[in-house]
This record gives C-alpha cells, structure tokens and sequence, in this order.
C-alpha cells in the first residue's frame, strides 16, 4: 500500500497552550486509522491541523493532489434556521438531484427528507446529511470527528456500519476520532493514543492494553471487541 499522509513531528499551541507535541505517525490508503484519547486530549486539533485549519510546526505531507473530505463533530443550528436539506447542499452548488444521490448513499432514501429543515431533522439524520454531504466531492479521505456525539446507541451502531460500507464501496481512507474504545477492534486497521502526545500508535490489538489504556485515561479501562454482521 502506497502511503497517503506522513506526519512528523507536529505540534501545534492555541493561546501559548502546547495541545499537541511531536507528534508521528503515518497513514496508508485504504487504511482506517482510529484517533483515541480522553476528552481535551487533542483529537479534534489534530484534525485541524490536518486540514491546515491552525498553525503548526513539524512537517503534516498528504500525498500530492489527494482530495479530503470532513465531518466535524457538531453543527450547531438553531430550531428556526430557515434552511432546507437542499439548500444545505446547495452550499457547496450540488443541485437536488445530485443531492438525493448522496442521501441515498446514506440510507436516507425518501427524498421528502430535502425539503425538511435541517435544524429540525433527527440527530441521526443529520450526521448522515454530514456524511453525505462530505462525498460530493468524491474525496479518497473522509476525516470524521466523533462521528456518533449526541446520537443513542442504535444510531451509533448504524452509523458506524455505514462508515463501513462506504468506505469498502468508495476504497475510502478513513481517520476516525473517538473515545470510544469499543468500535476499535471492528473498524480500525490501526490505532493512534493521544493525551496531548503519542502514547501509542500501531495495531490495536498488539498496543491496546490495559495497562497502557489506564496510563492514556488515567483509570481502569476496557478493550471492547466489537464484531459487526
């Protein structure tokens, strides 16, 4: 497999604050690389930096001409947002038809769904809408931050399985920031730990122990083995 991001060294500080620290790792394509840590660990800023969204030093090199694509961890709207499901992805100038398309890739099949508005859709729905949304563009590497945030535990189920499957239907790269530590064994090919540096990074199942889960979390945690039909 051909190497698709190559990090080294990265750091990155907001305000004067270290966030992140020498920090390396690589990620092949075709790869889903699962990003673990406690809350305020550096996930969603490692991301960023990723995306060139904040400063950084160290060295972040994507493979020359690669498109990315990203799903944030939250969109906050306001229940009267005079916004439709269309006219959120006429955001990006994708036309109705196109955009039913990508919602029948995420299983939001009735296309009724384009005219609700998107502050008053389920939670469920709209992480789909995100899903959607960030395969408009036919991008190689989808960035998902806390995919499952504020959804119940059937939806997380769904939504993983779905992240599943359009990653094997579109030969996706996919980097995954959670804190869950259950959706590792069925979706990652490896695992990096944060806590504002590498605690660990390789197979999950070689580097995920409890001993080491306890030093990233500060508590006793468990490795969940987690099979999906």
């Amino acid at each position: 497999m051909a190497t698709i991001l190559d990090v080294r060294s990265l750091r990155v500080a907001l305000d004067g604050d270290p966030i992140l620290a020498d920090l390396s790792f690589s990620v092949e394509e075709g790869e889903t690389l699962v990003i673990l840590g406690p809350n305020g660990a550096g996930k969603t800023v490692l991301l960023k930096a990723l995306l060139g969204l904040v400063e950084h030093e160290g060295v972040i090199e994507w493979r020359a001409g690669v498109k990315i694509g990203y799903v944030p961890q939250r969109v906050t709207l306001e229940k009267n947002t005079p916004i439709t499901v269309a006219d959120f992805f006429a955001l990006k100038h994708v036309g109705a038809e196109r955009a039913a398309e990508m919602l029948r890739q995420v299983n939001l099949v009735d296309p009724a769904i384009l005219e609700k508005s998107i502050a008053k859709i389920s939670s469920g729905q709209f992480q789909r809408v995100l899903i959607g949304w960030a395969l408009v563009n036919d991008p190689e590497v989808l960035l998902f931050d806390e995919p499952t945030t504020g959804i119940d535990l059937g939806g997380q189920e769904t939504i993983y399985s779905l992240l599943e499957k359009t990653k094997e239907a579109r030969n996706l790269t996919i980097l995954l920031v959670t804190h869950e530590l259950e959706v590792v064994s069925g979706h990652a090919d490896k695992a990096l730990c944060l806590n504002k540096k590498t605690f660990c990074y390789g197979v999950p199942t070689s580097i995920l122990t409890p001993e080491r889960l306890q030093e990233i979390y500060g508590e006793p945690s468990r490795f969940f083995h987690h099979h999906h039909g």
